[in-house]
């Protein structure tokens, strides 16, 4: 399946790239080649489409060698959307530098010999291949590795994340360990001291039960201790492990351990879910603290439920008999980072002559199941992610402004500069330059082919104009020098760069005055 939609990325990406080969001749921006050339065209790009994931670099070589057969400057409307393509998913999928590095030196190297050897106007020509390079090749590859870096730095990222969740997960059972075993050990410490303060005991039942009391009492701030390196206060998520019981059953064992609490009730009783065990914690978590650290202490267990949420309140009165162990205080962190995690709001401390654990848990999703782990588990940094598509958008978008704008004032000044062969002929010498101008196209050829006019007349003023609206390819020029009372004194054609030295027949006549 993977591969069969590859093939098919291959497919439509080498039938995008193909489209400019076949229209461009077509529609006037190129120079006509003939149906084999096109088909060769054709072919290479669809080999290296094929071909741009196993060996990026061969793909772009072969892509760049189309490119500079077609045009020495390098610049082609017919290539130049692949040669760009390439550049960019050799970056994307090339680990080292230098090959592509050196690929463009080559093919700057190559395109600076063919523009000495046969270019027609060679400044020009140096220019257009530099900043084809650059804003052409380049740019792309750039953003290729950009993109390819930035994935590879989410895909760290969303490991870390995940090895995170691992981490918090153990720590959330440990915790849950702590929260669950911890409230046995003070229910069993609770009894304990019940029993030892029972009249009908012997003396030696009483200091068993006096032992057992401690017993429980040191094993449960042993538990803390341990439980307490493994816990993560500042980033942990909410417990997910089933009490196996309802708030108002967990609060009636209690009562049946020994403890003074009271259950208030206002609302229908909620199902099972993420709001419930929350509460369900917040409960036993304020139970266990009350045992500990108040035994004795009447215990008030309110639960208000409505439809966005549910309040709990334990609060406890001053403890009637000698204080426990009052060590610790990181399960309350642990319950203000769950409760204010879900979007709630968290109270604890001192109440009257006692204490007070107050909560809201607004109305949450149903647990347990996917749906929960999926609830508070980290999710993939999005914002990374997007942030890293605007800025290779960015970057895309700011380059295709500048070469569209680039490419439509070259455009500009080249068809604005064209004397229709009609008008041309019409001229006659000896026609004042204001008759002339009635008929000259707004501008004049920036960049005159000076080198292969023949040698214009002393004291004339003389302009040159293209014979051809075509851009990127060798066009003829019509030059027409005018003398210092403004009358037409000598009109040429300038060949083609390509046919220098040749005289068509049907134009000789403008060479010879």
């Amino acid at each position: 399946m993977e591969r069969r939609r590859r093939r098919a990325a291959d497919a439509l990406l080498w039938a995008a790239l193909a489209v400019p080969v076949v229209t461009v001749d077509r529609i006037g921006l190129n120079e006509p080649r003939t149906p084999a050339e096109q088909l060769a065209g054709i072919a290479t790009l669809a080999a290296a489409a094929a071909i741009r994931r196993r060996s990026p670099l061969t793909a772009f070589a072969a892509t760049a060698a189309l490119s500079l057969a077609s045009e020495p400057a390098l610049l082609t409307l017919s290539y130049g959307p692949a040669l760009a393509v390439f550049a960019l998913l050799l970056g994307r999928h090339a680990q080292q530098t230098r090959p592509a590095l050196t690929a463009f030196g080559a093919v700057g190297v190559l395109g600076t010999f063919q523009i000495a050897v046969r270019g027609v106007d060679p400044s020009a020509q140096y220019l257009v291949l530099i900043g084809t390079l650059l804003f052409g090749v380049v740019f792309p590859w750039l953003g290729g590795r950009y993109w390819r870096q930035n994935r590879e730095q989410l895909e760290r990222e969303q490991r870390i994340a995940e090895d995170r969740a691992r981490l918090r997960e153990r720590a959330r059972i440990a915790q849950d360990m702590h929260d669950s075993l911890g409230h046995e050990l003070s229910l069993i410490a609770l009894r304990a001291g019940v029993l030892q303060l029972a009249p009908d005991l012997a003396e030696h039942h009483r200091t068993a039960a006096a032992d057992l009391r401690e017993a429980a009492s040191d094993a449960t701030e042993r538990l803390h201790r341990i439980i307490g390196l493994l816990r993560e206060e500042d980033d942990e998520p909410a417990p997910l492990t089933p009490a196996g019981e309802s708030v108002e059953e967990l609060v009636a064992r209690a009562a049946e351990s020994g403890l003074r609490v009271r259950w208030e009730e206002t609302g229908p009783a909620g199902a099972y879910s993420l709001v419930e065990r929350i509460v369900h914690r917040v409960v036993r978590e304020a139970l266990t603290n009350a045992a500990r650290h108040a035994p004795g202490a009447a215990v008030t267990v309110a639960v208000r439920r409505e439809a966005g949420g549910t309040e709990v309140s334990v609060v406890n009165g001053a403890a009637s008999t000698e204080e426990g162990s009052s060590s610790g205080g990181t399960g309350l962190l642990g319950l203000r980072t769950v409760v204010e995690g879900v979007g709630g709001r968290f109270e604890a401390g001192a109440y009257g002559e006692g204490f007070r654990v107050k909560a809201y848990v607004p109305a949450g999703p149903v647990v347990p199941g996917k749906e929960a782990v999926a609830y508070l588990l980290p999710s993939p940094p999005a914002h990374a992610r997007r942030r890293v598509v605007l800025s290779f958008a960015g970057a895309v978008a700011a380059g295709a402004v500048f070469l569209g704008g680039a490419f439509a004032w070259y455009a500009y000044t080249k068809t604005h500069s064209v004397l229709k062969p009609g008008d041309y002929a019409e001229l006659r010498l000896g026609t004042p330059l204001d008759d002339a101008e009635r008929v000259l196209p707004d501008r004049t050829v920036s960049d005159p082919p000076v080198e292969r006019a023949p040698a214009a007349p002393k004291g004339t003023d003389c302009r040159y104009y293209r014979a051809s609206g075509e851009l990127f390819v060798p066009v003829e020029h019509f030059r027409l020098c005018f003398d210092d009372r403004g009358r037409l004194v000598a009109k040429d054609v300038v060949p083609r760069g390509d046919t220098a030295g040749q005289v068509p027949e049907e134009g000789k006549e403008e060479w010879v005055r």
